[in-house]
């Protein structure tokens, strides 16, 4: 009987019929007969759908978990990739995560400190030659006066004059990728307003709606006046705007002169490229008032790029996060 049950549970029996004779004292016979038939499903659908379900919430959170374990790393060190090069000193980053996301954090972090290395150690190099530059100028400058020659004599001093203020630009552009100034909050139409009324040659500044914004000031003010002072040199005039634009905020200089050809919008950006063929500080200055800009403004996590506007002139749009 234990054989014929097996068999029925397991289906390959739908029903077994079992007679029965049993002989009785007086002569007679009992008989009895009867069919059994493979038990149904012992669950009924509300109970079956309840497990259904459970067993579903369960498996959606043992996958959301396991998801968050691997993107939430990979979101850390996104984020940490964009801000990689800022003013602030980076520390290197937890290792969390499965064992490759693990090793691949451990390789951005040696990486980050290489990198990190490289650029301190360019900066000072940078700084320490201009400084040491400083000295032997001033004698040439010095024994320069002594030259009996009026002509030989303006023309010495003048070159030593366009070296001396090389070797100032480049200690200024230095001390702009070493310095690290703490961020204040500050509303942007009263920044730029003050930065107007410091400058001798004044801009036009449009109103616009109101911008709170956390800034490197100091840093900011020498961004700005860099591109303002590009702008009314070849332009004659600068017209700032400012305002908001899919959570960033941006500023506008506008100027009305020639422009920049459309394949050297990149190209004014790298140190000491000038496209005033005059070569004349007057006219040109040493190239570093953009990269100097440029630089400040990807400290910020922002972006400075420049486009020909359709009227004519050249407009250089800053855009930078809201806060640090």
């Amino acid at each position: 009987m234990a054989e014929i049950h097996r068999e029925m549970m397991r289906g390959q029996m739908l029903a077994i019929e079992l007679n029965l004779s049993i002989a009785l004292s007086d002569g007679q016979w009992l008989n009895a007969a009867t069919l059994f038939e493979r038990p149904p499903l012992q669950w009924s659908l509300q109970p079956t759908i309840t497990f259904a379900l459970s067993a579903g919430f369960i498996l959606a959170a043992i996958f959301l978990f396991a998801l968050t374990r691997v993107t939430a790393p990979l979101s850390m060190l996104s984020s940490a990739a964009e801000n990689l090069g800022g003013e602030e000193a980076t520390e290197p980053l937890p290792a969390d995560g499965p064992l490759e996301v693990q090793e691949l954090i451990h390789a951005f972090n040696r990486m980050q400190h290489r990198i990190t290395s490289l650029v301190a150690e360019r900066t000072r190099m940078l700084a320490a030659l201009g400084h040491d530059l400083r000295s032997p100028l001033t004698a040439m400058r010095v024994r320069a006066e002594f030259v009996e020659d009026n002509e030989t004599r303006s023309s010495m001093i003048s070159l030593i004059g366009e070296m001396q203020s090389m070797v100032e630009t480049t200690l200024s552009f230095a001390r702009g990728l070493a310095d690290a100034e703490k961020p204040e909050d500050c509303e942007l139409g009263s920044f730029l307003q003050a930065l107007r009324n410091d400058m001798l040659n004044g801009f036009e500044l449009l109103p616009g709606d109101p911008v709170q914004i956390c800034l490197r000031q100091n840093a900011m003010r020498r961004a700005l006046r860099n591109v303002i002072e590009n702008a009314l040199r070849y332009g004659g005039e600068a017209q700032i705007g400012y305002g908001l634009e899919d959570g960033f905020a941006l500023i506008t200089v506008s100027d009305p002169g020639p422009g920049i050809p459309e394949a050297d919008l990149e190209r004014v950006f790298e140190p000491y490229t000038r496209l005033e063929v005059s070569r004349s500080l007057e006219t040109g200055g040493h190239g570093l008032g953009l990269s100097i800009a440029g630089t400040i403004l990807r400290a910020h996590g922002g972006s400075l790029t420049l486009r020909n506007q359709p009227e004519g002139g050249l407009c250089a749009v800053l855009k930078l996060p809201l806060g640090q």
